[in-house]
């Protein structure tokens, strides 16, 4: 497969040059600069073409001399631009296809003389088509505008499988089906508003763009093989390097307009790369059989919680591990764990424990475990160890000893792990003994947490940097 992305961006690309936002600022300054979204398989298959493609073709070093059919996901403008037919009738005789809804086909057909040797097919979810004996095309619904108004593409060819999944919200249950056991070689699935989630639009943004993948993992559509890239992508995203931090964590990439992917990469092991924003996980299918710890730090509303959550919101059979204390006697702590309990997804199961050495022990899905603060708060409630008197005498061995036994489950837990902290040391010096006890010991647990871990993060004001 050589499938080079001509364009990463949305209608309006990123940055819009009338923008002058924060993420539109940062991607500016560090040059990264995205047109709208269209791929060119093979030199001979086009995804989309906009007004920019053409060019952008050329930009990347090709042409589109050879190119044999074009499909045209919708008639919005920046998919379906189709003057290109007419410039290339000028030098070009050669035989074209043209698939795409029966909008697109009607925006398209006057751009031809009657005796073109473009051949127009109009396309509904459901058909197949076979091109040049080497492309079965499969076309499948999205769910982007009225019914039949958009399509996405799954294109197998000979060297390999891809879905380009652009536009579309969240995926119709009908075309999540027709991936089942698809193991996909390449999925480029849109990401158009990233945080912002309040858009009301048929797009996806960064929660909804995870959610999908879960769901094609699920099915065996996306492996740890399947390379995943994001396009569409519109300054409703964080800034690029924030945005790449983000999908790392979810076996997933932006790559530069421009970019050509010519294999799968081989999966690689959980590393922390001194040069990058996080570290590259190894992309798996969800079973928490491939391991890995990561321990999230930060002080109140510093983004620990969201930031654990995003890590893990790939992935199926996560059980979150709440340490916090029975809510029903504090209207306002209930309606903390309401709020938190909302914003997990489908399917993840919570469990109310202290009993954290087990469940590192015990094998199954991923762990997600909020949080070690409340979990040795009530550590210390149980041994009586805020009283002077107790924690001289016995309260102390008992406390390091369950601290210890958590790090020993810790570092040898075959299971995905990940822990939320709070740091407590960095603020004014609390004016008790017990407080001041209380704020030792979380360090010493912190410390000895992150000693076992391959990967600890930091947050402050919802930026989160790699320790």
């Amino acid at each position: 497969m050589n499938l080079t992305l001509l364009g990463t961006g949305s209608a309006d690309g990123w940055p819009n040059p009338h923008c002058a936002c924060g993420s539109c600022s940062r991607a500016r300054a560090d040059g990264v600069l995205r047109g709208q979204t269209s791929a060119l398989l093979d030199g001979r298959l086009l995804l989309d073409c906009g007004p920019e493609t053409p060019q952008a073709a050329q930009r990347a070093g090709l042409d589109l001399t050879r190119l044999r059919h074009v499909l045209v996901t919708h008639a919005h403008p920046d998919h379906c631009s189709p003057a290109f037919l007419l410039f290339r009738s000028w030098v070009s005789r050669e035989p074209l296809d043209v698939l795409g809804p029966p909008d697109v086909v009607e925006q398209a057909r006057p751009w031809v003389a009657p005796d073109s040797p473009v051949r127009f097919l109009p396309v509904r979810a459901g058909d197949r088509h076979r091109l040049d004996d080497a492309y079965d095309v499969r076309v499948l619904a999205a769910r982007h505008g009225g019914p039949g108004a958009c399509v996405l593409y799954d294109v197998a060819g000979p060297g390999g499988r891809l879905l380009y999944a652009t536009d579309t919200g969240p995926l119709p249950e009908a075309t999540v089906a027709a991936l089942r056991d698809a193991r996909l070689d390449v999925l480029l699935l849109e990401e158009t508003f990233g945080d912002h989630t309040g858009h009301g639009t048929d797009h996806l943004d960064l929660p909804s763009f995870a959610e999908q993948l879960r769901r094609l993992r699920r099915v065996g559509a996306v492996t740890d093989r399947t390379e995943v890239v994001a396009v569409h992508l519109s300054h409703r995203n964080p800034a690029p390097a924030e945005l790449a931090r983000r999908l790392a964590d979810w076996g997933a990439r932006a790559v530069p307009d421009g970019t050509t992917l010519t294999a799968p990469p081989p999966p690689s092991p959980v590393v922390c790369d001194r040069d990058a924003a996080s570290p590259r996980p190894t992309a798996d299918e969800g079973d928490g059989s491939s391991g890995g710890r990561t321990l999230v730090l930060g002080g109140a509303r510093s983004g620990k919680s969201r930031e654990a959550e995003r890590i893990l919101a790939v992935r199926d059979g996560v059980t979150y591990v709440a340490t916090a204390y029975p809510a029903e006697h504090d209207g306002e702590w209930g309606e903390r764990v309401r709020r938190h309990r909302a914003r997990r997804p489908e399917g993840w199961t919570t469990l109310e424990t202290l009993d954290l050495v087990p469940l590192l022990s015990g094998t199954g899905g991923p762990l997600l475990v909020d949080c070690l603060t409340l979990w040795l708060t009530r550590v210390m409630d149980r041994h009586d160890a805020w009283d002077d008197a107790a924690w001289e005498e016995a309260a102390r061995e008992a406390v390091h000893a369950e601290v210890d036994a958590l790090v020993a489950a810790w570092r040898a837990t075959r299971r995905r792990a990940v822990a939320v902290s709070n740091e407590v040391g960095t603020g004014v010096v609390p004016d008790s003994a017990s407080g001041r006890r209380f704020r030792d010991e979380m360090g010493r647990l912190n410390a000895l947490l992150a000693a076992e871990t391959e990967d600890v993060r930091w947050c402050a004001a919802g930026r989160v940097l790699a320790l």
